[in-house]
């Protein structure tokens, strides 16, 4: 995973770290970890139990919850740390016309260093609880992106 950056300590809040060690005993080298399932279906990601990162808004070894809409996008932007920018294409009915219009919205996303995001993955989100100005999601699973050459940003696809 990645190495910490920063010049703050950073720990799991639920996990003791000033335990005591009894002379004698064989320690197993690894601390312990707070992961936990998120539910709805969707397995924690190995990186997520095995990992050292520290990620308070991660669904998997942080504090936040994910209730309300389950939605899929394709990532269009992977450029900011720990964040994304979904786009979600649907299609409108315009009643005077009685037709159909493309449309699209770009949601950013929170990412856990669990996942490795480029653009043209497809990406499900689940919403929480707002973690930043604009950011309401969370990435709980992300689809590699085929090897064809498909312009993500600007190509329609409904899921």
């Amino acid at each position: 995973m990645e190495v910490q950056t920063d010049k703050s300590f950073h720990k799991q809040p639920t996990i003791f770290q000033g335990s005591k060690k009894i002379t004698g005993a064989k320690s197993k080298g690894s601390t312990p970890r707070f992961v936990r399932n998120v539910g709805l279906g969707f397995k924690t990601p190995v990186a997520a139990k095995t990992g050292t990162y520290i990620d308070k808004k991660c669904p998997f070894a942080g504090d936040v919850s994910i209730r309300g809409r389950i939605i899929k996008g394709v990532c269009v932007s992977a450029k900011m740390t720990k964040s994304i920018i979904v786009r979600r294409d649907y299609v409108h009915y315009v009643t005077k016309y009685k037709r159909y219009e493309k449309k699209h919205k770009k949601i950013p996303c929170h990412v856990s260093p669990a996942f490795r995001v480029k653009e043209g993955d497809v990406v499900t989100m689940g919403e929480c609880r707002p973690l930043s100005k604009t950011i309401r999601f969370n990435c709980l699973k992300v689809e590699a992106a085929g090897e064809g050459k498909i312009n993500a940003k600007r190509q329609f696809r409904m899921f």
